[in-house]
């Protein structure tokens, strides 16, 4: 089976990465990035679309369908920001493009990027982590085919990335060691990747993708 993909945040650092293992695995056919700004990359399986606003996607609704998979890793950062923008950039922007895409394509497989320590019973004490909880929570009660919540902690970015945070060029040397000293704490996003390929293409028996678990479906 060859998927047809959605890629969400293409121009950050994880998008990047999800989408460079996207135009190189033989069983994707196409990829369509969803971007505010060009990303000037070129390949034969790659559509882009320019839309500035995803609180209005009526405008591209068309477009969207026809697809197998969503890999969402749009995201804003919860630094310098209060509980309700937060909530807005974060819940209400992924469940109106989730809510709607559910409903184009029923047999769509939805992966979202959340991130190590996200808290699934929404009441902890990081603001961040309740809202990243509750936007999880409620993605799996969409009805999509199959929906993975993914939580990577540090990633060492692929090669030849070019949105990489500014912290992995300075502390990307640490990747090698922190994998020895705490292998469920750190993996590639060449491995973030092939692990959201695979979860459509062959599934996981959990819905909450760790970082142990991106490795093992990442060599599914």
């Amino acid at each position: 089976m060859k998927i047809k993909v959605i890629i969400t945040g293409a121009t950050g650092m994880v998008g990047e990465g999800v989408l460079l293992e996207c135009l190189q695995h033989p069983e994707v056919k196409e990829v369509l990035i969803i971007n505010r700004k060009h990303l000037p990359i070129s390949h034969p399986k790659l559509k882009e679309l320019i839309h500035s606003d995803f609180f209005d996607l009526l405008p591209i609704k068309e477009q969207l369908k026809g697809y197998d998979a969503c890999f969402f890793n749009l995201g804003v950062s919860s630094v310098g920001k209060k509980e309700p923008e937060f909530n807005h950039l974060t819940y209400d922007l992924t469940m109106h493009m989730a809510t709607l895409l559910s409903e184009l394509n029923t047999n769509m497989t939805f992966c979202y990027v959340s991130g190590s320590g996200t808290d699934s019973t929404e009441k902890g004490k990081l603001m961040w982590a309740r809202v990243k909880g509750k936007t999880e929570n409620d993605i799996l009660k969409l009805p999509f085919r199959a929906a993975y919540m993914f939580r990577p902690g540090f990633m060492k970015p692929t090669v030849g990335q070019k949105n990489v945070l500014k912290a992995y060029n300075y502390f990307g040397w640490l990747y090698p060691i922190l994998q020895f000293l705490f292998p469920n704490s750190a993996c590639t996003l060449k491995e973030v990747g092939l692990a959201m390929i695979n979860a459509v293409l062959k599934g996981y028996d959990k819905v909450i993708i760790e970082v142990k678990d991106i490795v093992i479906l990442a060599n599914k």
